[in-house]
């Protein structure tokens, strides 16, 4: 593993997973690639039921690099495991973080036993509301000042466990420039990926029945 994501999701990990892998340090796993191949759904279940410990090497196998939740639920076990790697915690203006959660995986979470979503779907964001949902934001992701308080939480967190040699604070809004210093190489000449909207969100789960006024 050769970066770590440490950011929440809807901090902009998408346009950073297809950057990383732009610049040649992927493949780079995300939340997508559970969503996309449900031989992976199991080792996540297991974890976030209690039922073992968390095998890095397993549930990263053939990825060099990690983005979004579910990784980022075990961000301090795979800094453990590799203590090389370095470190990219994505972020955004907690509001508009609050907001765009809200609108679209806070969503889902909060009604997903009403939903009728896709088995593996379902699956899916039940595994990650088990998983992050109590460690993370304290059993309830109904209170938005809770929320906020956990998103600025895990960056102060962040910063105390990671040196700050390996570790990148990061708006993806800032584009190429800091991301490419940061990892010592040529920024690209092309724009810089601004991916998974809240319209492309929708598309992803393939949510047929998404409240119209949920898109961007």
């Amino acid at each position: 593993m050769r970066v770590i994501g440490t950011g929440f999701a809807r901090t902009g990990t998408m346009s950073l997973k297809i950057a990383l892998e732009q610049l040649g340090w992927g493949p780079c796993h995300h939340m997508e690639e559970v969503l996309m191949n449900p031989e992976q759904l199991g080792l996540w279940q297991r974890l976030a039921n209690g039922e073992g410990g968390f095998a890095a090497d397993e549930a990263f196998d053939g990825y060099n690099a990690q983005v979004d939740w579910p990784g980022a639920a075990v961000w301090r076990e795979l800094h453990g495991t590799y203590p090389d790697a370095l470190v990219i915690h994505t972020v955004r203006p907690p509001n508009g973080w609050w907001s765009s959660f809200d609108a679209t995986i806070g969503w889902l979470g909060r009604d997903l036993d009403t939903l009728d979503l896709p088995p593996h779907m379902k699956s899916v964001f039940r595994m990650w509301y088990d998983l992050v949902v109590p460690s993370t934001f304290g059993g309830t992701i109904s209170c938005k000042e809770k929320a906020i308080a956990a998103f600025k939480q895990r960056e102060e967190e962040v910063r105390d466990v990671v040196p700050e040699e390996q570790l990148l604070i990061f708006d993806v809004a800032e584009g190429w420039a800091p991301l490419c210093a940061f990892l010592g190489v040529e920024a690209p000449s092309r724009g810089f990926p601004h991916m998974n909207l809240r319209s492309e969100f929708w598309e992803l789960v393939t949510l047929v029945n998404a409240p119209q006024s949920k898109t961007h």
